[in-house]
């Protein structure tokens, strides 16, 4: 009889292997309530975080930021999921391109960088109507951020879709997410409506499981409503504010566990119209270093600012209508342009007396490139255009309607009607109850006659035959962000009143802005007779190669007025060169085409064009003029000026 084989060394292995395994520690990010600490893997740890918002970042950059956070000494980056950048309508989901969050949390991974996710459904970030999609407004009676059946219908219908897809992410899984926030500084909101805030809790533990830790976060004002038991309370501030009286009063709410401020303000956001927001070194970095000594962990809001292209930048509402600039450049320690400042390097300082800073310099400034000046060529006023701008062709209505209703969400709309009657005097032009939102450019046969402003009772006189042509270009200036931040409709909420009569059978054009740029461009359209004198929407352009070393730039378009600008097509935002304080738009580099390309400005300029219709590239921002001029967005001194305490705001 043959000897029998011995089992084979892995087999023996094999029950070892499985007792081991069950004993290690899994991974693991808890509160120690005993010790008042956070414990990763079992072991005591506070996190030092950023915030970076992707979407504010050209994805090709978005590797550079993070590997400049992490040389910091940051060990985390913090940041929101905008609902309507991911959801255009509902149940079309993008997250591809620079939507593409998943391959963020990857860059994130690989700079070595823990994540603190903040996805909403509401999230401020002065990002047009706080992260939520404009198309809920399509319910004109529906209740934001309450426990509305409407309302909680659509928040859960997003979930299902995003939170699964964010569930491999989570630390204990063998991602990178540690926490994750359930709302956005809910008890600023109006509303108090605990129910909403359960059922939000009740869904994130339903979708993601009971190990992840979900937390609120609120200014000291707002902890009574914003925080819910079940949900790790923290709170925001900045150097300004007292730590020790605001930490005190989270202790009420979060009596047991670490010390946390989400959101330490590095410096602040701007309007137009007032003055560029800076923050002094010196008291952010005494404020950091006093809340390591505590123990406490932080993330710094913001620290790498960005851009908001396109359209979507936000609004406040605090006493008037307040637009944010294109650039949220936030003088922050990283600069809009990714460029590290000396803000950066004071508050590493800090961060390395208390936790290890990666050895290293940090990358020098991006080289930045001048080009100019170059003069720009008109192509045609936008009523030339009408039939590529709007190809479907108009919504005929009795009244007219606002931009929900014929499901145009950014840009601009205009509205046409024609006199029943002759006016041969000046006759007023108005809107009731403040019925424009935002902006409104007013032409009679074609000819420009002035601007209708939210929030300003004022009035344009016109006189025109029976027949004539009236246009009311209506232009988006972004929904409400944080404030009351009730249902900001879009367009006419009125009808316009001329004379005594209001106006009735209005046609509206929802306008497609973007897409004509791209096509006008592709395909060189005709060009149209130019007017003489042009004022009004008007579309101006021209055409350059870049023959050196290209890189970040901004462009800098002085003399005009108001408007929207592409590069190649890209739309880089809003300028508002009249009245500022934002005077230059940045430029990334990838935007523009290399050597023995050409490359293609497109402006639509809304008001008036300078007599020498210029514009530069510029190696540096210009960020802080403003020129108060109209009495909309003139401020009184007590509101303005760099030594201002800092509001606690939403964010």
């Amino acid at each position: 009889m043959a000897p029998e084989k011995p089992p084979c060394l892995p087999f023996l292995m094999l029950p070892l292997l499985t007792l081991l395994l069950q004993q290690a520690d899994p991974r693991s990010f808890v509160v120690d309530r005993e010790r008042d600490m956070f414990l990763l893997d079992g072991a005591p740890f506070r996190y030092v975080s950023g915030s970076l918002h992707y979407f504010r970042v050209p994805r090709i950059l978005w590797a550079d930021r993070l590997f400049k956070m992490r040389l910091s000494g940051l060990n985390a980056v913090q940041f929101y999921v905008p609902w309507n950048y991911h959801e255009p309508e509902p149940g079309v989901y993008n997250f591809n391109g620079s939507r593409d969050l998943f391959t963020f949390l990857n860059e994130a991974a690989i700079a070595n960088l823990l994540v603190i996710l903040r996805p909403g459904p509401y999230i401020c970030a002065e990002w047009d109507m706080g992260g939520l999609p404009s198309w809920l407004l399509r319910n004109p009676k529906i209740n934001l951020r309450t426990s509305d059946p409407d309302f909680l219908a659509a928040v859960d219908s997003w979930f299902k879709v995003l939170l699964p897809k964010i569930y491999p992410f989570l630390y204990h899984n063998g991602g990178n997410i540690i926490s994750i926030q359930v709302e956005n500084e809910y008890g600023s909101y109006r509303a108090c409506d605990f129910n909403y805030m359960r059922h939000l809790a009740g869904l994130f533990r339903a979708l993601l499981g009971d190990k992840i830790l979900l937390f609120t976060t609120d200014g000291p004002e707002g902890l009574k409503c914003g925080t819910l038991k079940g949900l790790y309370a923290t709170i925001d501030f900045g150097p300004a504010d007292n730590m020790t009286k605001i930490f005190a009063l989270l202790r009420k709410y979060e009596p047991h566990g670490p010390l946390v401020n989400s959101e330490y303000y590095t410096g602040w956001l701007d309007y137009w119209g007032q003055n560029h927001s800076t923050r002094s070194i010196v008291p952010i970095a005494r404020g950091l270093e006093n809340m390591l000594k505590l123990g406490a962990s932080v993330n710094m809001y913001m620290f790498h600012g960005g851009t908001n292209f396109g359209y979507w930048n936000g609004a406040d509402e605090k006493g008037r209508f307040l637009p944010i600039t294109t650039s949220y450049d936030y003088d922050a320690p990283i600069s809009e342009a990714g460029d590290p400042t000396p803000k950066l390097f004071a508050l590493r300082n800090v961060i390395g007396k208390f936790q290890e800073v990666p050895l290293g310099p940090l990358p020098p400034p991006s080289h930045k490139m001048m080009l100019g000046p170059l003069t720009l060529h008109l192509d045609g006023d936008l009523l030339a255009f009408l039939d590529f701008l709007c190809p479907q062709g108009p919504i005929h209505s009795v009244l007219p309607l606002t931009f929900e209703a014929v499901k145009q969400d950014h840009g601009f709309m205009l509205y046409r009607t024609y006199l029943s009657y002759s006016i041969f005097e000046p006759t007023p032009l108005w809107v009731p109850n403040n019925g424009v939102h935002d902006r409104a450019y007013v032409m009679m046969d074609g000819v420009f006659q002035g601007v209708l402003e939210r929030n300003i009772n004022n009035k344009l006189y016109l006189m025109g035959k029976t027949g004539a042509k009236l246009d009311i270009l209506l232009e988006n200036m972004g929904r409400l962000s944080f404030g009351s931040n009730h249902s900001d409709f879009k367009g006419l909420l009125e009808p316009p009143i001329l004379g005594q009569t209001v106006l009735t059978q209005w046609m509206m054009f929802p306008l497609k802005v973007d897409h004509f740029v791209k096509w006008w461009y592709t395909f060189k359209l005709p060009k149209r007779p130019q007017p003489k004198d042009p004022s009004g929407p008007t579309f101006y352009s021209t055409m350059f190669p870049i023959l050196g070393s290209a890189g970040d730039t901004f462009l800098y378009l002085p003399g005009w007025t108001k408007g929207q600008v592409w590069i190649n097509g890209f739309n880089l935002g809003r300028y508002w060169t009249k009245l500022g304080p934002q005077h230059t738009l940045y430029v990334p580099r990838p935007l523009l085409l290399p050597r023995g390309a050409v490359n293609t400005v497109t402006l639509l300029e809304l008001e008036n064009v300078p007599l020498e219709p210029q514009i530069q590239f510029l190696d540096r921002p210009i960020l802080n003029i403003t020129v108060h001029r109209t009495h909309m967005y003139s401020l009184s001194a007590d509101v303005q000026g760099d030594s201002d305490p800092m509001e606690l705001s939403g964010h």
